[in-house]
């Protein structure tokens, strides 16, 4: 074996990377999914073997000495409302089907990465924060903070989700301040208001803690779901200039002084905005205490968020929600899907990918009021303990069966309508994922340590290939 030093942004990783000769006697496994649902991420029977002849066809080329970021996981949002349908099932059916979200191995999908909403989200049956108050109270010092309803769906799942999966990593994310703090008293729009800074974030310290008691670890935070969009119940509108004197003076001050490690990312929106971001990463009293940038992908296409990372390369991209859906019926539209949103985020440096959201039920429910999304559907959907997969399912699973936590992204040349991005695994495994988003099948050979094999892509499929 020969070794490579790869080293990422923020870390220095060894691994063994394999050499050409062993290479050439390496089998090649791939798994498929086709639009006609024919194969959803199945094991093709016939492996694919290295050659030393390229052949005449149009070369990917991928090369594991040219690094990039290292790999945190790929999951998706619980919400408050995925927690509900989920304990609605039986107990057994349940298990049954969190294990194999959650089980690593061919058996399981390796879900290693999820979102919760800090108090409700819009897919949450109701609104709630921890600290909701009668008209006019107050409660700076977080005296009446309680968890609430969090511990009959979402506490309890988690909880069978670390017996599954104990190293799970969990990111927390506010829709809203609690509507006291606000400068129009309610749960929709309006700002946090600054003598309310220092509460809230006592609220985020609360909300640390309280989850640790309860053996859940909250290991990155973003200081408010989608800032600058008013329109969710709930939501809240913040202001670059405001969240980057929040982090400053309060925020990260506060997790200091509480011996808190948990990360925190800022914005959590579209990357049509780039100056959010970036203007806050350019103030020192705030950058010190971030640990990067969160990002969505409803405005704005993933090849923007490299402009970040150049602009500050030692701060760490996350892709923490994105909603893929497809029409009821007819194809699946999964090669889309994997090309726009979990290809180009891994592409663009983003660290993971959460899609939005685990379940909803047949009718994109339950959601909130005035507010709530109703056309968001879940990569499962829920009735009673009815499971049904849908296209975000199987754009997930073709990364998170395949490409665990500490993977490092290796280059992957692109061709014509052939998207593609390549990992190096702590298993020392290269994994390759393609798109063919053409509507007409696309042969084409693969390079490696100058061996090659070939393969062929039906129309507007995705494929990843293990060897």
């Amino acid at each position: 074996m020969k070794l490579k030093l790869l080293l990422c942004s923020c870390c220095a990783l060894l691994f063994c990377s394999p050499s050409s000769n062993a290479q050439s006697e390496r089998e090649v496994r791939m798994w498929l999914t086709t639009p006609d649902r024919t194969a959803l991420v199945a094991p093709q029977a016939a492996a694919l073997h290295f050659s030393p002849e390229a052949g005449q066809l149009p070369m990917l080329a991928v090369d594991d000495a040219q690094h990039f970021q290292s790999i945190d996981g790929f999951g998706f949002a619980l919400t408050g409302g995925s927690a509900q349908l989920l304990m609605r099932m039986g107990a057994a059916q349940r298990a049954a089907l969190l294990k194999e979200l959650f089980t690593i191995g061919d058996s399981g999908m390796g879900v290693s990465y999820l979102r919760v909403s800090i108090g409700s989200s819009d897919m949450n049956e109701r609104v709630y924060s921890y600290d909701d108050l009668p008209p006019g109270e107050t409660d700076v010092e977080m005296a009446k903070f309680n968890l609430g309803p969090d511990r009959t769906n979402v506490i309890p799942v988690l909880k069978e989700i670390l017996a599954i999966r104990p190293v799970i990593k969990i990111l927390g994310s506010p829709w809203s301040a609690p509507a006291w703090m606000k400068t129009n008293n309610d749960v929709k729009a309006g700002e946090l208001r600054p003598e309310y800074y220092g509460a809230f974030a006592k609220y985020f310290v609360k909300y640390i803690e309280a989850m640790h008691a309860e053996g859940i670890a909250i290991d990155t935070i973003t200081v408010e779901n989608e800032p600058l969009n008013p329109k969710n119940t709930p939501s809240m509108v913040v202001f670059a200039k405001e969240e980057g004197a929040f982090i400053a003076n309060a925020l990260g001050p506060a997790f200091e002084k509480a011996g808190i490690r948990t990360k925190i990312l800022l914005y959590d929106h579209n990357p049509d905005v780039l100056s959010y971001a970036l203007s806050i990463l350019a103030d020192p009293s705030a950058s010190k205490y971030v640990d990067g940038t969160a990002f969505h992908l409803y405005g704005g296409d993933a090849s923007l968020l490299t402009q970040v990372h150049d602009a500050y390369p030692q701060k760490n991209l996350y892709l923490t929600e994105q909603s893929v859906t497809e029409p009821r019926s007819g194809p699946l539209g999964i090669a889309e899907a994997v090309r726009r949103v979990m290809i180009g985020a891994t592409r663009n440096w983003c660290r993971n990918v959460l899609l939005w959201n685990l379940a909803a039920d047949p009718q994109n429910g339950p959601h909130t009021n005035n507010g709530g999304c109703t056309d968001c559907s879940g990569a499962i959907t829920l009735d009673g303990n009815t499971v049904s997969k849908n296209v975000a399912y199987y754009a997930l699973e073709h990364f998170s069966q395949f490409v665990p936590p500490g993977s490092v992204r290796v280059s992957s040349s692109e061709m014509e309508q052939l998207a593609s991005v390549a990992f190096f695994t702590p298993q020392h495994k290269m994994v390759l994922v393609v798109s063919n988003t053409a509507n007409f099948a696309k042969p084409f050979v693969v390079k490696y340590h100058d061996k090659f094999f070939q393969t062929t892509l039906p129309s507007e499929s995705v494929g990843t290939y293990v060897w």
